[in-house]
């Protein structure tokens, strides 16, 4: 699990837990998480905290033989790291540019490389990227960040495809505006969201973590061993309109 200490990535730890599984915890801090750490071994299951910022390709590395050093294998990736700095498409700054590709593109294959490596070996894994609806609809002043997501899901079908004759699923989860500590801020601006609220067409609410953190557990699940290439959109209909 990358970008594991708080909001969608802490639900998903928990989550994947609480479904049996031990949990490697990557962390841009690895003192970031005592706390998680703490919840998943009171539900009996093992917590590794890591080291793992996934702009440095040697942290992902180190973090992947860590996983399988510790648990002997490695069942499981979630790609959730990422960030979405917001401004104009005529006012985006270049270190804004390449600090968002380097995180939302570039981490997510190059922690997906090194887990399939050792995918590949054991003959069978999942892999679970953190797309958005934004890589489906334009959001205004997302333009960089709508652009790796719709990337992501593009990545998902070819590794899907590439990797598939190894028992490997690659997938993604599409979620629109969950309510986590890095929105709370955006959402308490009542015009905007008004606005969030209406554009989800179907549902009208605000999404929670769990309703993120529940399809990734399925797509890590027997239950979807078919399932792969495919981006799920979590998005109480926004994009259905």
């Amino acid at each position: 699990m990358t970008g594991a200490a708080r909001g969608l990535g802490r639900a998903i730890s928990l989550a994947l837990a609480h479904a049996g599984s031990n949990v490697a915890l990557g962390l841009r801090d690895v003192s970031s998480a005592a706390d998680l750490v703490r919840e998943i071994q009171s539900m009996g299951r093992k917590a590794l905290p890591l080291q793992m910022d996934v702009t440095r390709l040697d942290q992902i590395s180190r973090a992947v033989q860590g996983t399988v050093d510790r648990f002997g294998r490695l069942d499981i990736l979630v790609n959730n790291a990422g960030i979405a700095p917001e401004n104009p498409a005529e006012n985006y700054r270049e270190e804004d540019f390449d600090l968002t590709l380097a995180v939302n593109l570039k981490g997510t294959f190059f922690a997906s490389q090194a887990a399939g490596r050792f995918m590949i070996r054991q003959k069978s894994g999942r892999i679970i990227n953190l797309g958005s609806q934004a890589g489906f609809a334009a959001l205004p002043g997302e333009s960089v960040y709508c652009m790796t997501k719709a990337a992501i899901s593009h990545l998902t079908k070819c590794l899907a495809i590439e990797w598939g004759k190894h028992n490997i699923t690659v997938n993604a989860v599409a979620p629109t505006f969950i309510s986590t500590p890095g929105t709370d801020a955006t959402l308490a601006d009542p015009a905007f969201r008004a606005d969030v609220l209406e554009r989800i067409a179907g549902l009208h609410r605000i999404g929670v973590p769990m309703d993120v953190a529940g399809a990734v557990v399925f797509l890590a699940s027997p239950a979807a061993s078919l399932i792969t290439g495919h981006t799920i959109l979590i998005d109480g209909g926004w994009t259905a309109r």
